[in-house]
């Protein structure tokens, strides 16, 4: 692990991954051969032959719903230096987000990868925009290099959960 993955996990902060709900999650402008999973998923991110790539032109639309409510401290996002993602605009809990409405919304944080980041640098973000997120939505406005294709090798979200009670655990209490 980088010392600067190091350093976000160090506060406490926790890979978010195991609290992802991989039924729900979407990727717009993905193209088929290279999905959202390559970078997200544990296993597939690790593997420097897969990634995200975008189709049609190089936004990409990611929505990441949970399991739990979670606190997002930062987030890493690797990527080559040419197509690797450059203006990232994240939402906290805005749900049915397409490209046509994307603008119409102020982000919770907005941020703009340096070469730093896409080697594998956190970005820490503006935590108390991102207290209570039950979904995480990503939009990768452009590139650092202006092409039409996106390409994203990892990401990893780093956070904590928000201790709550889940109430499919609840058992119902019998009449006596």
């Amino acid at each position: 692990m980088s010392s600067a993955a190091a350093s976000a996990t160090q506060r406490g902060q926790v890979d978010l991954i195991d609290f992802v709900d991989w039924s729900g999650v979407e990727c717009l402008n993905q193209s088929n051969t290279h999905p959202f999973v390559n970078a997200m998923k544990q296993g597939y991110r690790d593997d420097d032959g897969l990634h995200l790539e975008s189709d049609s032109d190089e936004q990409l639309l990611i929505y990441i719903p949970f399991t739990q409510v979670i606190k997002l401290h930062s987030i890493l996002i690797k990527g080559p230096e040419e197509e690797g993602p450059r203006t990232v605009k994240l939402f906290a809990n805005k749900e049915h987000m397409g490209f046509s409405n994307v603008n119409d919304y102020p982000p919770s944080d907005s941020v703009v990868l340096s070469p730093e980041n896409l080697e594998g640098k956190p970005v820490i973000v503006k935590y108390v925009k991102f207290q209570n997120v039950r979904s995480l939505t990503i939009f990768v406005e452009d590139n650092q290099s202006g092409n039409d294709i996106s390409k994203v090798h990892k990401v990893i979200l780093y956070g904590t959960t928000v201790d709550t009670t889940n109430m499919k655990d609840l058992k119902k209490i019998e009449d006596h």
